[in-house]
């Protein structure tokens, strides 16, 4: 933790000697009143809890029980298990709303509606939706931007939103098993102008955008569109990682330690945690934990065909973060921390 603060304190005294001699000629030149070209999102203090590890469970995910049988699927399942989960100790848990008769993910904003105020109604915790999973069997067609941010912004405006999805950036998801066989996987697809309509509604209704970084590329573009929107909430960068998906690291501390770098560059004093899809991270909590960082977990990122629940998951991230020296964090810790949307 001193080492990555003080990796802070010297990029940012870097970064401000150089945008001062930079900023007199790009006023000069008529560009002062591009987006983000102020200084606002460089100048946020950091976001910590000290001696508190923020711990965010991930239910379902877009695989239907085909991949992951265990999941929850209907909205009292939903409901019941994300509760549980919060008495386990997770603050943090995110969702995607399904049709019980295909089994298949329905983002319609009412099955949404009717689960955060479910889980909310019982737990003070944060509960937040999912986005088409673009690219997917769910979502094979390019969506417009206001298409897709449709039951993100109907959310937000009944006031049902502290955090939302917004993925800053595209990438390749092929299971690596399926390379030899020939099976393709699919391009997830996040436009730049998808990423701006979901900042736009951020800024606009007062949620945190909730950045999952399958790449390093998408920490660079997401810090870049942070600064562009200098009035959006704090933005969360989580990081990904995979065992048997073709995207961004496996779990491994190289992986881990190759995001901080890049986030100390690129928005230093971020919230990060780490997270990933088809994958086992348990043996990276620790060092996350020591690092400053935050843990995610649940059906939506462990191995395919996981024999497990969301509770056991939690409970396993639990022990790990007191193994560590630290206590998971409350909600209320959470958003003292993050300070005023």
């Amino acid at each position: 933790m001193k080492y990555l603060r003080r990796q802070i304190a010297q990029y940012s005294a870097g970064r401000r000697r150089f945008l001062g001699a930079a900023a007199a000629p790009l006023v000069m030149a008529g560009l002062g009143a591009v987006p983000g070209a102020g200084l606002a999102a460089q100048s946020r203090p950091a976001v910590v809890t000290p001696g508190k590890t923020w711990i965010e469970v991930a239910l379902n995910g877009p695989w239907s029980r085909d991949l992951q049988p265990m999941i929850p699927i209907s909205v009292e399942q939903i409901v019941q298990d994300g509760i549980a989960c919060a008495r386990a100790g997770a603050a943090i848990i995110h969702v995607h709303a399904y049709d019980v008769a295909t089994g298949r993910q329905k983002d319609d904003a009412d099955l949404y509606a009717a689960i955060i105020e479910g889980i909310r109604a019982k737990e003070d915790v944060v509960v937040y939706p999912t986005l088409p999973f673009a690219g997917s069997v769910d979502a094979p067609k390019m969506m417009t931007a206001q298409e897709r941010y449709a039951h993100t912004e109907t959310l937000a405006r009944r006031g049902l939103l502290e955090w939302s999805v917004v993925d800053p950036g595209s990438t390749n998801i092929t299971r690596l098993e399926d390379i030899p066989r020939g099976k393709e996987g699919f391009v997830y697809a996040n436009p730049e102008s998808h990423i701006r309509r979901g900042l736009e509604l951020a800024t606009q209704y007062r949620f945190h955008p909730g950045y999952a970084l399958y790449e390093p590329a998408f920490v660079r573009l997401g810090a870049a569109l942070e600064r562009a929107y200098p009035k959006v909430p704090r933005c969360i960068y989580r990081f990904m990682f995979s065992d048997g998906l073709s995207f961004g690291f496996p779990p491994k501390r190289y992986g881990l330690d190759a995001f901080l770098q890049l986030l100390a560059d690129e928005a230093p004093g971020a919230p990060w945690m780490i997270a990933g899809l088809d994958v086992d991270i348990t043996s990276l909590i620790p060092y996350a934990v020591e690092r400053g960082g935050h843990v995610r977990v649940g059906l939506e990122d462990t191995r395919f065909g996981a024999r497990t629940t969301n509770v056991k998951l939690v409970e396993e991230a639990v022990a790990l973060v007191r193994a560590a020296g630290s206590e998971p964090a409350t909600m209320a810790e959470i958003r003292r921390a993050l300070g005023p949307r």
